[in-house]
């Protein structure tokens, strides 16, 4: 949980390297497994599959849901994600993709072009067929927040881009579970269930980004997207797969998989060394039970927040699942006006106090929290005292 500058100063991490170090800095069984693994075999590219490999396609399968057990790997979410898309295409023999407005997808050109932030945006759009609905961020929402099926009322907006801006023959629709970069927008119940009832119903297939959400973060579940009840045709997921490994993956149903008909030799992806650091970080999230951890660590961290959201006014919205929890920082409650100023200064603050936090948001005004899930009852406590002395600097 602890890291240590170069000027020997020790700060409580609770950003994991954006939500990527799971289980915690160099947990001891990772870095063991590591260390065997360059002793035996470091390098091999995909001409030759290894066991490592095998073990973590097999570990993969059995957690995911559905009938998700073809599984490919790369090295980092962008990659998993230019995969998916890829596959989409070549499955459904279409080209136009639909994805979100808050969305952040990587830094490649085609997750550049999926991302909808323009300050990760250092070029204008180069690719053709990406179209934004509107994501569903109920804090900022068009429709009255207190109505029902509201979820339904923000996914409906998927069916109206593809009517409108599209050729009507979308061949996906990508989505976080929760948007990440975003701010931590958590999609309200039945968002997700009607969002894949629409795009099935046009003949594309639903992918779910699981970079961020994904291995219990999210509390009770091994995958964000199960708290709606909905089995993607593709998921993509990195980040905390290997705790700090550069690891990518993109599972699928074998018919999906079947479609592609390129060669698949990568150099890097599925590395014996970074498979080796993936099935021992599988084993320890296996092991302590992430997914009960979360949950259980996440409400003390929630109840936290919104203590501190009942002290200051200037905390529109406190939002998030499990061990994803976010504030966002506004002028005044009533006109909910963004304060990226506020949002810095309480970065800054955290960090004097020696407490590592995140910003997010498409106005920076989210500050963006997601410790290890195998922090403890006294780390969370100790985090929200730092920060509740950082909110009265």
């Amino acid at each position: 949980m602890n890291v240590i500058d170069v000027e020997g100063v020790e700060y409580l991490d609770f950003f994991a390297g954006i939500l990527t170090t799971g289980i915690g800095h160099c947990h001891p069984d990772v870095v063991e497994r590591v260390r065997e693994q360059v002793g035996r075999l470091g390098h091999t590219s995909t001409l030759y599959i290894t066991e490592n490999q095998i073990n973590v396609a097999r570990e993969l399968a059995e957690i995911t849901p559905g009938k998700l057990k073809s599984c490919f790997f790369t090295n980092s979410g962008t990659e998993a994600i230019e995969t998916a898309i890829m596959l989409a295409q070549q499955y459904t023999g279409r080209h136009e993709v639909i994805t979100l407005r808050h969305a952040y997808s990587g830094r490649s050109t085609l997750a550049t072009n999926l991302t909808a932030h323009s300050s990760w945006r250092p070029v204008s759009s180069t690719i053709a067929g990406i179209k934004h609905a509107i994501s569903p961020y109920t804090y900022r929402s068009p429709f009255d927040p207190t109505e029902p099926n509201l979820g339904e009322k923000f996914a409906d907006d998927i069916l109206d881009v593809i009517e409108t801006t599209t050729s009507g023959r979308p061949a996906a629709f990508i989505a976080e579970t929760i948007l990440g970069v975003g701010g931590y927008i958590v999609p309200p119940p039945g968002y997700f269930q009607r969002a894949a009832e629409i795009i099935r119903s046009c003949g594309g297939l639903f992918i779910c980004d699981e970079v961020q959400a994904g291995f219990g973060r999210t509390g009770e579940k091994w995958f964000g997207i199960e708290h709606w009840n909905v089995e993607p045709d593709i998921m993509v997921m990195a980040k905390g797969i290997a705790n700090g490994f550069p690891v990518g993956a993109t599972i699928t149903r074998p018919e999906i998989a079947a479609a592609w008909k390129a060669k698949t030799i990568t150099t890097f992806g599925g590395n014996p060394i970074t498979m080796a650091a993936t099935q021992a970080t599988l084993e320890v999230m296996k092991r302590e039970n992430t997914p009960a951890r979360s949950a259980e660590r996440g409400r003390q961290l929630r109840a936290g927040l919104d203590a501190l959201y009942a002290e200051h006014e200037w905390i529109g919205e406190v939002r998030g699942m499990g061990l994803m929890q976010a504030l966002e920082l506004v002028e005044d409650r009533k006109t909910k006006k963004p304060s990226p100023e506020k949002t810095k200064a309480l970065l800054e603050a955290a960090k004097e106090e020696k407490l590592l936090i995140g910003i997010g948001g498409l106005n920076n005004n989210v500050i963006r929290m997601g410790p290890s899930m195998l922090v403890t009852e006294a780390e969370v406590d100790d985090a929200l005292e730092r920060l509740r002395r950082a909110c009265e600097r």
